[in-house]
Protein backbone atom coordinates (compact mmCIF):
# COMPACT_ATOMS: atom_id res chain seq x y z
CA UNK A 1 0.00 0.00 0.00
CA UNK A 2 1.81 3.82 -1.45
CA UNK A 3 0.78 6.30 1.16
CA UNK A 4 2.15 9.83 0.54
CA UNK A 5 4.79 8.01 -1.42
CA UNK A 6 5.68 5.44 1.92
CA UNK A 7 5.50 1.73 0.73
CA UNK A 8 3.49 0.35 3.67
CA UNK A 9 2.65 -3.74 4.00
CA UNK A 10 -0.41 -4.43 3.39
CA UNK A 11 -1.64 -6.69 6.45
CA UNK A 12 -3.61 -9.87 4.46
CA UNK A 13 -6.04 -10.56 7.22
CA UNK A 14 -9.55 -9.46 8.16
CA UNK A 15 -9.04 -9.51 11.76
CA UNK A 16 -9.23 -6.48 14.03
CA UNK A 17 -5.06 -5.64 14.04
CA UNK A 18 -3.21 -2.89 16.73
CA UNK A 19 0.31 -1.51 16.18
CA UNK A 20 2.63 -1.04 19.08
CA UNK A 21 5.64 0.40 19.43
CA UNK A 22 7.96 2.01 22.16
CA UNK A 23 9.93 4.92 22.54
CA UNK A 24 13.02 5.50 25.52
CA UNK A 25 14.49 2.31 25.81
CA UNK A 26 18.02 3.74 24.62
CA UNK A 27 17.53 6.85 27.36
CA UNK A 28 19.92 6.95 30.72
CA UNK A 29 16.71 8.52 32.25
CA UNK A 30 12.99 8.94 32.20
CA UNK A 31 9.82 6.12 31.86
CA UNK A 32 10.03 3.75 28.55
CA UNK A 33 6.42 4.98 26.86
CA UNK A 34 4.68 2.32 24.69
CA UNK A 35 1.94 2.90 22.45
CA UNK A 36 -1.00 0.57 20.89
CA UNK A 37 -2.61 2.10 17.86
CA UNK A 38 -6.00 0.08 15.88
CA UNK A 39 -6.43 2.67 12.60
CA UNK A 40 -9.78 3.19 11.47
CA UNK A 41 -9.61 1.64 7.65
CA UNK A 42 -12.32 4.28 6.64
CA UNK A 43 -9.97 7.36 7.69
CA UNK A 44 -7.11 7.15 6.02
CA UNK A 45 -4.13 9.20 7.86
CA UNK A 46 -1.63 10.44 5.36
CA UNK A 47 1.86 11.16 6.49
CA UNK A 48 2.80 8.06 8.62
CA UNK A 49 5.86 7.46 8.78
CA UNK A 50 8.77 6.18 11.81
CA UNK A 51 8.63 9.01 14.05
CA UNK A 52 12.36 9.00 13.97
CA UNK A 53 12.20 10.28 10.15
CA UNK A 54 9.55 13.06 11.11
CA UNK A 55 10.05 16.67 11.99
CA UNK A 56 8.63 17.35 15.81
CA UNK A 57 6.45 19.48 14.25
CA UNK A 58 4.75 17.00 11.92
CA UNK A 59 4.78 14.27 14.92
CA UNK A 60 2.45 16.69 16.94
CA UNK A 61 0.62 17.01 14.05
CA UNK A 62 -0.21 13.09 13.10
CA UNK A 63 -0.33 13.45 16.97
CA UNK A 64 -3.56 14.71 16.74
CA UNK A 65 -4.53 13.05 13.50
CA UNK A 66 -4.48 9.50 15.38
CA UNK A 67 -5.58 10.32 18.34
CA UNK A 68 -9.11 11.81 17.05
CA UNK A 69 -9.25 9.49 13.68
CA UNK A 70 -8.25 6.05 15.06
CA UNK A 71 -10.48 3.57 15.94
CA UNK A 72 -8.91 3.15 19.53
CA UNK A 73 -5.27 3.52 20.69
CA UNK A 74 -3.83 3.62 24.14
CA UNK A 75 -0.54 4.31 26.11
CA UNK A 76 1.39 2.07 28.30
CA UNK A 77 4.37 2.71 30.67
CA UNK A 78 7.66 1.48 32.44
CA UNK A 79 8.73 3.40 35.35
CA UNK A 80 12.14 4.21 36.33
CA UNK A 81 11.97 1.81 39.09
CA UNK A 82 10.56 -1.04 37.29
CA UNK A 83 13.29 -0.66 34.46
CA UNK A 84 16.14 -0.91 37.31
CA UNK A 85 14.06 -4.10 38.82
CA UNK A 86 12.96 -5.97 35.61
CA UNK A 87 15.94 -4.60 33.03
CA UNK A 88 15.28 -2.40 29.94
CA UNK A 89 13.87 -5.58 27.78
CA UNK A 90 11.60 -7.11 30.05
CA UNK A 91 10.44 -3.41 31.33
CA UNK A 92 9.60 -2.27 27.61
CA UNK A 93 7.39 -5.60 27.13
CA UNK A 94 5.63 -4.31 30.01
CA UNK A 95 5.04 -0.96 29.18
CA UNK A 96 4.00 -2.40 25.63
CA UNK A 97 1.88 -5.50 27.12
CA UNK A 98 -0.22 -2.33 29.40
CA UNK A 99 -0.54 -0.04 26.32
CA UNK A 100 -2.49 -2.79 24.28
CA UNK A 101 -4.39 -4.37 27.97
CA UNK A 102 -5.52 -0.28 28.15
CA UNK A 103 -7.54 -0.65 24.04
CA UNK A 104 -11.03 0.53 24.47
CA UNK A 105 -11.50 -2.60 21.65
CA UNK A 106 -10.08 -5.82 21.65
CA UNK A 107 -7.56 -6.53 18.85
CA UNK A 108 -7.48 -10.03 17.28
CA UNK A 109 -3.69 -9.39 15.84
CA UNK A 110 -0.75 -7.69 17.67
CA UNK A 111 2.00 -6.22 15.82
CA UNK A 112 5.02 -5.16 17.13
CA UNK A 113 8.46 -3.02 16.02
CA UNK A 114 10.85 -5.66 16.67
CA UNK A 115 11.68 -9.14 17.42
CA UNK A 116 10.16 -9.35 20.62
CA UNK A 117 6.57 -9.20 21.48
CA UNK A 118 5.11 -9.19 25.16
CA UNK A 119 3.11 -11.75 26.55
CA UNK A 120 -0.43 -10.98 25.62
CA UNK A 121 -3.90 -13.14 25.09
CA UNK A 122 -3.79 -12.34 21.45
CA UNK A 123 -1.80 -13.88 18.89
CA UNK A 124 1.27 -11.17 18.38
CA UNK A 125 4.26 -11.22 15.74
CA UNK A 126 6.76 -9.21 15.69
CA UNK A 127 8.12 -6.86 12.67
CA UNK A 128 11.96 -5.89 11.95
CA UNK A 129 11.99 -1.84 11.57
CA UNK A 130 7.81 -2.62 11.20
CA UNK A 131 7.28 0.97 12.42
CA UNK A 132 8.51 2.04 8.48
CA UNK A 133 5.78 -1.03 7.04
CA UNK A 134 3.22 -1.24 8.99
CA UNK A 135 0.67 1.93 9.12
CA UNK A 136 -0.77 0.82 12.50
CA UNK A 137 3.16 0.70 14.27
CA UNK A 138 3.91 3.79 12.63
CA UNK A 139 0.93 5.26 13.75
CA UNK A 140 2.08 3.83 17.33
CA UNK A 141 5.64 5.13 16.95
CA UNK A 142 4.51 8.76 16.57
CA UNK A 143 2.07 8.03 19.82
CA UNK A 144 4.61 6.94 21.88
CA UNK A 145 7.35 9.43 20.65
CA UNK A 146 5.45 12.79 21.54
CA UNK A 147 4.11 11.76 24.78
CA UNK A 148 7.57 10.78 26.04
CA UNK A 149 8.89 13.95 24.46
CA UNK A 150 6.34 15.97 25.78
CA UNK A 151 7.16 14.27 29.28
CA UNK A 152 11.04 14.95 28.97
CA UNK A 153 10.32 18.72 27.90
CA UNK A 154 8.83 18.88 31.58
CA UNK A 155 11.37 17.05 33.18
CA UNK A 156 13.81 19.69 31.81
CA UNK A 157 12.06 22.40 33.51
CA UNK A 158 12.53 20.30 36.68
CA UNK A 159 15.62 19.94 36.44
CA UNK A 160 17.83 23.07 34.51
CA UNK A 161 21.02 21.69 33.57
CA UNK A 162 21.20 18.22 32.11
CA UNK A 163 19.99 19.93 28.49
CA UNK A 164 17.04 17.26 28.74
CA UNK A 165 14.66 19.25 26.58
CA UNK A 166 17.63 18.67 23.83
CA UNK A 167 18.80 14.99 24.72
CA UNK A 168 15.36 13.83 25.92
CA UNK A 169 17.79 11.71 28.35
CA UNK A 170 19.95 9.67 25.36
CA UNK A 171 23.85 9.46 26.13
CA UNK A 172 24.89 12.40 23.96
CA UNK A 173 28.30 14.08 24.94
CA UNK A 174 26.43 17.00 26.62
CA UNK A 175 24.41 15.05 28.54
CA UNK A 176 26.72 12.71 29.99
CA UNK A 177 29.31 15.60 30.70
CA UNK A 178 26.07 17.30 32.66
CA UNK A 179 25.27 14.00 34.75
CA UNK A 180 29.22 13.67 35.75
CA UNK A 181 28.79 17.75 36.57
CA UNK A 182 25.76 17.43 38.51
CA UNK A 183 25.27 13.37 39.43
CA UNK A 184 22.09 11.86 38.93
CA UNK A 185 18.67 12.58 40.05
CA UNK A 186 15.29 10.41 40.55
CA UNK A 187 14.71 10.42 37.31
CA UNK A 188 17.87 8.51 36.30
CA UNK A 189 18.53 4.55 35.80
CA UNK A 190 20.73 3.32 38.08
CA UNK A 191 20.92 0.05 36.49
CA UNK A 192 22.33 1.61 33.44
CA UNK A 193 26.06 1.99 32.87
CA UNK A 194 27.18 5.45 33.00
CA UNK A 195 24.94 6.19 36.10
CA UNK A 196 26.09 3.15 37.74
CA UNK A 197 29.61 3.81 37.16
CA UNK A 198 28.58 7.29 38.37
CA UNK A 199 27.45 6.26 41.27
CA UNK A 200 29.87 3.71 41.68
CA UNK A 201 32.77 6.60 41.86
CA UNK A 202 30.44 8.79 44.41
CA UNK A 203 30.27 6.08 47.21
CA UNK A 204 33.77 5.01 46.43
CA UNK A 205 34.68 9.44 46.92
CA UNK A 206 32.49 9.02 50.15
Amino acid sequence: MQVDGLIFEAVSTDRLVVGVDEVGRGALCGPVIAAAVILDKCHLITGLNDSKKLSPKKRELLFNDICHHSRAWALGRAEVEEIDQLNILNASMLAMKRAVMGLSIEPELVLVDGNSCPVLPYQAKGIIKGDSKVMEIAAASILAKVSRDREMLKADRQYPGYGIASHKGYPTKAHVAALEKWGPTTIYRRSFKPVKRLLCSIMQDD
